[in-house]
C-alpha cells in the first residue's frame, strides 16, 4: 500500500502581542487551490481550481511547564493521485482536469469543453498503463475545506472522499472512505462512500462541507453525483470515542442512501444539518455534463425555475419535504436548528426547522471567480422577480405542520454583503446567537472576487436579536431586509450593543475566512478569538504579481469586542488567498489515530 506521507519542516515564526493561552498545542490549517503545474499562465482559471494546499500554524508547547509558546509554520500540497500523477508527469503544461472557468464560459465552444473532458479521461486511462508512476483512482483534488472527525482530520472536495492527513506536520495519509483511511493499520474492510457497481465512483463524491453533530459526533455528508437519483447521504457515526445519542437520534452508520426527489444534476456546494433534520438544497444551478447535448454550458444557471429545500428527520433521506421559493444561489449555511412556535390559527405547537444562509441573487460569483462576465439571461425575468445583485445573510423558516410546505420567513438579517460564514462549534445545530463571516465594504461579492477573494472587512452579526426584530416587524419576503444600513453606517455607529460589528482591514490589507477559538471559562457565547490569515497587498509588484519575498501573517483578534488585533504571527511565506480553514484544539492533535509507517 503506497503510504503518501513527506515530512517537511514546521518553521518557527516570530510574533508581536500576546498569545492567548487557549491556542496552546493547537493548530489553525486553511485549504485552498494552488496549481503544481502553472507554465500556461494564460490559461483559464478559478479559484475553484488548483490542488490542495495546506498552510498551518502550530503552536507548540514549551517551556518546563509548558506555559510558553512557539508558533511555527507548515506549508504542504495534499499528496492527490491528481498532484502525484502531475508531478511525476514533467511534459504536462496545464492541470489535468479542465478549469471550471472553461466549463461555466459561455464563449466556451462545445468542440473546446468536450476536448478538455475527453483529455482528462485518456491522461486517467494512460495513468493506469504500465509504466506510469501514479495510478489515478480519484479525481479529487482536495482543496477546499478541512475538519476533525472521530480521530482524523479531513480535506475536502466535492470530487471526491475526503482525505486524511495528520496534524501538526499536514503529511497525507490517503483516502477515506467512510470506514477507514488507506494508511490506517487494521480497521473495517469493505466498500465504504459509494458501495460497488459501475458508478461507485461517482457516488464517492463528497461534500466538501460535511457537518459534525456537536453532541453525538456524527458525521453527516451528502455525496453529488450526475446519474440518478443525483444525491446520496451518509452518517458516519464516532467509534473512538463514541458520544451519547440524544433525543430523537438513532445511532448507527447510513451509507450513501438516496435522497428522493431530485430530478436533475446540481452544483450543489452545501447543505444545512440541525440536531433533528436535514435540508438539501435543490437550486436551479445545473452542473451537468448533458448540458452540451442542449447547447448549455455544463455549468448552467436558469433564474426562471424554483429553489427548492427538501428537509427530512436526520435518518430518513427517503422522506422529504420540499419548500420551493424563487431561483437563487447558496454555497455557504451558516447554521440550522430545530424549533418550536405556536401556530396562530390553532394555538398548537408546531415544529420548525430554522436556517441561516449566504443567498446570492444570481450564479454570478460562479463567473466572476473565473475572472468571467455572467452570461446574459435568455429567458426574461418578470420585473417583479428581479433583484439588486447582492449576497446577504438570510433566514429561513420552515414550518413542519401538516398543511402545504411554505416557507414562513425568508429575509436578510442585514444589507451588508456577507459570505464564508462561521460561528462557535459547540453551538452549531442549536440556536446560536452570533455568526462571524466576511465582508466587502465597498463592492458586492461578485465585484469583489476576480481570481481571488479580496475580503477587507470581518463581520460579527447577533443573529437571535435580527432574527426576533424581523419576526416581530416583518420584512418584504425575499427582497426585504432587517437591517438596511451599509459597511460604512455600521462603522460609524457608536452604539456598544449593535447587533452587526465590523471589523475593518487597513487600507491595502485583506484577511481569509475567520475562525472562532473559545476562550477558557469565557462568560458568554462570543467570548473568545478569531484567527485569520492576513496579506499586505503593498509587497505585490509593478505588474501586480506577488514578490518571492513576500510574506504574510496570522492575526488573532477579540472575537467579543472585534476591534482588537491582539497578536500577529509573522509567517516565513505568503499564503496564497484560499478557501476555507479550521482551528483543532490540543487534545484532537493528540488523540488522532495511529498510521502505518
Amino acid at each position: 500500500m503506497l503510504i503518501r506521507m513527506w515530512s517537511g519542516p514546521l518553521s518557527p515564526c516570530q510574533y508581536t502581542g500576546r498569545l492567548p493561552p487557549e491556542l496552546a498545542g493547537g493548530e489553525y490549517v486553511r485549504n485552498g487551490g494552488n496549481p503544481v503545474t502553472n507554465e500556461d499562465l494564460a490559461r483559464d482559471a478559478h479559484w475553484f481550481d488548483g490542488d490542495g494546499m495546506l498552510s498551518g500554524v502550530s503552536f507548540r508547547r514549551g517551556g518546563q511547564e509548558g506555559s510558553d509558546m512557539q508558533p511555527e509554520f507548515v506549508n504542504q500540497y495534499i499528496l492527490t493521485d491528481l498532484y502525484i500523477s502531475t508531478k511525476t508527469s514533467p511534459l504536462l503544461q496545464t492541470p489535468i482536469l479542465p478549469s471550471i472557468a472553461t466549463l461555466v464560459n459561455p464563449l466556451s465552444s462545445l468542440v473546446t469543453i468536450t476536448l478538455r473532458i475527453f483529455r482528462t479521461i485518456l491522461l486517467v486511462i494512460l495513468s493506469h498503463l504500465p509504466g506510469s508512476q501514479q495510478a489515478i483512482r480519484k479525481i479529487s483534488v482536495a482543496n477546499t475545506a478541512v475538519l476533525y472527525h472521530d480521530g482524523r482530520a479531513l480535506a475536502t472536495c466535492e470530487s471526491g472522499p475526503p482525505m486524511r492527513i495528520v496534524l501538526p506536520s499536514l503529511d497525507t495519509i490517503g483516502w477515506f472512505n467512510g470506514k477507514r483511511a488507506e494508511g490506517e493499520p487494521g480497521g473495517e474492510e469493505g466498500s465504504g462512500f459509494g458501495g460497488d457497481g459501475f458508478l461507485s465512483f461517482m457516488k464517492e463524491w463528497t461534500t466538501a462541507h460535511p457537518r459534525v453533530d456537536p453532541l453525538t459526533s456524527d458525521l453527516i455528508s451528502f455525496h453529488s453525483t450526475f446519474a440518478p437519483p443525483h444525491v446520496h447521504y451518509s452518517i458516519i457515526p464516532a467509534t473512538q470515542h463514541p458520544a451519547a445519542k440524544g433525543p430523537g437520534i438513532k445511532p448507527g452508520r447510513l451509507l450513501t442512501a438516496p435522497v428522493s426527489g431530485i430530478k436533475s444534476a446540481k452544483m450543489m456546494h452545501d447543505f444545512g444539518v440541525s440536531r433533528l433534520h436535514t435540508i438539501i438544497m435543490d437550486l436551479p444551478l445545473s452542473l451537468d455534463p448533458l448540458n452540451l447535448a442542449k447547447n448549455k454550458p455544463v455549468v448552467s444557471y436558469d433564474p426562471t425555475r424554483p429553489s427548492r429545500f427538501g428537509i427530512f428527520p436526520r435518518y430518513r433521506p427517503d422522506q422529504p419535504r420540499w419548500f420551493e421559493t424563487k431561483a437563487c444561489c447558496i454555497f455557504h449555511t451558516a447554521n440550522s436548528w430545530d424549533s418550536t412556535i405556536k401556530d396562530p390559527s390553532t394555538g398548537r405547537e408546531v415544529s420548525v426547522v430554522n436556517m441561516l444562509a449566504c443567498r446570492l441573487t444570481s450564479a454570478s460569483l460562479v463567473f466572476s471567480a473565473g475572472d468571467l462576465a455572467a452570461p446574459v439571461p435568455t429567458k426574461s425575468i418578470p420585473s417583479v422577480d428581479q433583484e439588486e445583485e447582492q449576497c446577504r445573510l438570510y433566514y429561513y423558516q420552515f414550518p413542519l405542520s401538516q398543511g402545504t410546505n411554505a416557507i414562513a420567513h425568508q429575509w436578510a438579517l442585514s444589507a451588508i454583503p456577507f459570505e464564508f460564514p462561521t460561528l462557535r462549534n459547540s453551538v452549531s445545530m442549536s440556536a446560536a446567537k452570533y455568526i462571524y463571516g466576511c465582508s466587502v465594504s465597498d463592492s458586492s461579492f461578485g465585484a469583489a472576487l476576480g481570481r481571488a477573494v479580496k475580503i477587507d472587512s470581518l463581520v460579527k452579526i447577533n443573529v437571535e436579536y435580527l432574527i426576533q426584530r424581523g419576526i416581530r416587524n416583518p420584512p418584504q419576503q425575499i427582497k426585504g431586509c432587517v437591517d438596511t444600513r451599509t459597511v460604512a453606517q455600521v462603522l460609524a455607529s457608536q452604539d456598544p450593543t449593535d447587533p452587526i460589528q465590523v471589523f475593518k482591514m487597513p487600507p491595502g490589507w485583506y484577511a481569509q475566512e475567520p475562525r472562532f477559538v473559545p476562550r477558557a471559562n469565557g462568560s458568554s457565547e462570543d467570548d473568545g478569538y478569531l484567527l485569520s490569515y492576513v496579506f499586505d497587498e503593498s509587497q505585490l509588484g509593478p505588474d501586480g504579481e506577488c514578490v518571492e519575498e513576500a510574506k504574510s501573517e496570522l492575526w488573532i483578534m477579540d472575537a467579543k469586542g472585534m476591534k482588537d488585533v491582539l497578536a500577529r504571527v509573522h509567517l516565513p511565506q505568503r499564503v496564497p488567498y484560499g478557501l476555507h480553514g479550521n482551528w483543532f484544539e490540543e487534545g484532537e492533535i493528540r488523540d488522532q489515530r495511529p498510521v502505518e509507517r
